[in-house]
Formats: structure tokens, sequence, C-alpha cells
């Protein structure tokens, strides 16, 4: 196993944070629908996504928040149009959406065609403008982790013979797109996965083993793959990791606490912090912060819901931060919705009103605890 880096001094602690995208506005949504149509050019729909991005990284300041995101506004998917971009990868529609709770995405699909490779991406000139409109506050971006392209994509057998060479090749991708956002300027980077927690179900691990999957293989490989992304990174460069069981129109697709891979993660993944879902039951305890083993491994709570509108109650929000000091330092602990509010571009089931109320509900109370 690969040895940890402790050295790395990441000194970026956002107390309050969040995961990274929000509801599509409606000028937003009209303006992508009439691009669809053909009514408007590319230009236009990007200048009228540029407006949309400056307000809302505006509101984003307003509400107190440090670290700003684009809401992923030119996005309609949160790992797809990333992926698809990449040199070697195509999208094409499945006729087949992803089943969540009840409903299901609209078809979408990638595949490895070709050698993969990180070229001359788009989102490279999407985080540019955030970083503009950023000016004092720190411009995070979100993309989804390698392990998704192994998890959601086909793999051509013609071009990827060898299971270690693709991962070998996707571990190298990744490496050059993350030096290729630092030299944009990127300072904060999320990697976006729902593949650990498919690992910590029975259910879905069951689901993977009846296609011939072994789970624990897949441990392996994607932390393997993960670390060599991610090593030798600037100094100056803070990686993070959003684990999430799902979110499409406030439903949901796995269950599980983190303890199947808990140590595997928090003890082995070379990163900075964890963005962790514990909204509801379905989440957890948190005994598995146990195996947190550096003092600057940072966890940022999932404790406030995005899927739903109502707010909760700042005395239980504090109680479950309390509760989860039991097994981290409150030093290394921090705050955030427990997801992003539109993981798609339909987005969860409230109110953008009610979205803000969410985050400025996230900068109270850290400014309450960490005082």
């Amino acid at each position: 196993m690969q040895t940890l880096n402790k050295s790395k001094n990441h000194s970026m602690v956002f107390r309050a944070d969040q995961v990274g995208s929000l509801l599509r506005s409606d000028v937003i949504k009209k303006a992508r629908l009439q691009r669809a149509n053909g009514e408007i050019s590319l230009e236009q729909l990007r200048k009228i996504e540029d407006e949309e991005i400056a307000r809302i990284v505006l509101k984003q300041k307003d509400a107190g928040l440090q670290a700003v995101t684009d809401g992923e506004f030119r996005r309609a998917w949160w790992h797809f149009d990333f992926l698809e971009n990449l040199v070697g990868v195509d999208g094409f529609w499945s006729g087949n959406g992803i089943q969540f709770q009840q409903k299901q995405t609209k078809s979408r699909g990638i595949k490895v065609t070709s050698k993969l490779d990180f070229g001359n991406h788009p989102m490279l000139e999407d985080y540019k403008y955030l970083h503009r409109v950023a000016e004092d506050h720190v411009a995070k971006f979100t993309i989804p982790s390698p392990s998704m392209l192994h998890f959601r994509g086909e793999i051509d057998k013609s071009v990827y013979q060898d299971e270690e060479e693709f991962f070998d090749d996707l571990a190298k991708t990744y490496k050059k797109g993350i030096q290729a956002f630092y030299d944009a300027g990127c300072r904060y980077l999320q990697l976006d996965d729902t593949s650990w927690a498919y690992l910590c179900s029975e259910e879905q691990k069951e689901q993977l083993r009846a296609k011939g999957t072994d789970p624990d293989h897949l441990i392996k490989m994607y932390l393997h793959t993960l670390n060599k992304a991610i090593a030798d990174r600037p100094d100056d460069l803070k990686i993070t990791m959003h684990i999430c069981r799902g979110n499409f129109r406030s439903t949901w697709i796995s269950s599980g606490g983190y303890e199947p891979v808990a140590e595997q993660l928090f003890g082995h993944l070379d990163i900075d912090g964890f963005f962790l879902e514990y909204d509801n039951d379905r989440s957890g305890g948190f005994e598995p912060l146990r195996f947190v083993n550096r003092s600057d491994l940072n966890i940022v709570l999932g404790l406030v819901t995005s899927k739903f509108g109502e707010l909760e109650s700042k005395d239980e929000i504090k109680k479950r931060i309390e509760e989860a000091a039991q097994f981290v330092n409150l030093d290394q602990l921090c705050l955030s919705p427990q997801c992003g509010f539109a993981s798609t571009e339909e987005g969860n089931l409230l109110t953008e009103e009610q979205q803000w109320a969410k985050l400025q509900h996230v900068v109270e109370i850290s400014r309450e605890v960490w005082k």
C-alpha cells in the first residue's frame, strides 16, 4: 500500500463548505432549451451562463461562504459532461437512465473508444471564468473521480484488453488533468464519487457480484488509481472527495454506513478531506471515523440535507457534530450540505430561496461551533 504523504501543508480549511452544484436558475434553463432548439448560438448561451454564474457567485459570498463554485451551471450532469470530454471517451444516448428510488434519469452513457488522455478540455475555460469572478474568494471546482469512468462507463475491449493498462492510463490522464487545472489557477479541487457508496451497500455489492464484479477488487483498484492520479501534486493544491449515495430529484440509490470502506479510504487515500453524507439514517453512525489516522485530514460532515427545504434544528446539528468529535478532533471537522442541490440539471425538490437559506444555515452554525 502506498505510504501517505503527511508532509504536505494544506492550510485551506473552510468550516462552512458546500459540495458544489446549485439549482439551475430559470434563466439558465430557458437559455439551455433555446440552445437545444437552435434558437440561440453557443456564444449567446455562454454569455448568459457567464452572467448567471457571476450572480450566484455573489450570492455565495453574501451567504458567508469562503469557497465559491459555478454551481455546475454549464453542465447537464455532474459526471458525464466532464468524462465524455476526455480524450478517448465518447458520450451517447444509451436508451436507459440510471435507476433511483422510484425515479430514473434521462438516457446517457459513456464509452472508452480509444486510448485515454487529457487534452484541451473545455472545463479548463469554465474554471478560468470562475477564478476571475471569485476574486478574493477561493474558486472551488468539482470533477468526477477517476473511478467513475470505470464504474459508469463501457470500455471497448479491443482498446484495453488489459485492465491494469486501462487503470494506469486513467491515472495518468487524471494526473495530467489535475496539473492542467492547477496551471489554470485552481487551488481547490473536489473529486465526486458514488462508487464508494455502492461499496458500502450490501444490496449494491450483491448486484455487482451478480454481474461478475468483485467489490473487494474494485476497492483495491480504485484506491490505487486515485493515489496514483494525485501523487506528487503541488503542495498548495487542496484535493477533497465527496462520497455520494445518489442525488436526483431528491431521491437516492444506495444505503449503508461507511464501515466497509472506512479503513481503506480514511487510512490509505492521500487526499486532504472527505465530504461525507450524514443527513439521515441511511448513512450510518460516526463510528467509522475512528479510522481517520491523520491530523491533517479534514472531515466535512454533510449534516444539512440538500434534498428538502426545511431547515434542520441548529441544536440537533451541533449535537451531532459533538458526537462526531468523539472519533475525530473537532479541529478537523467542518460542516456542509450532504450533497449538491442539483447533481443533474433537473435539480432537487426545493426552491432557490430554500437553497440559499440552507447555505446560510451552514455558515451560521459553523460560526457558532468553531468560534
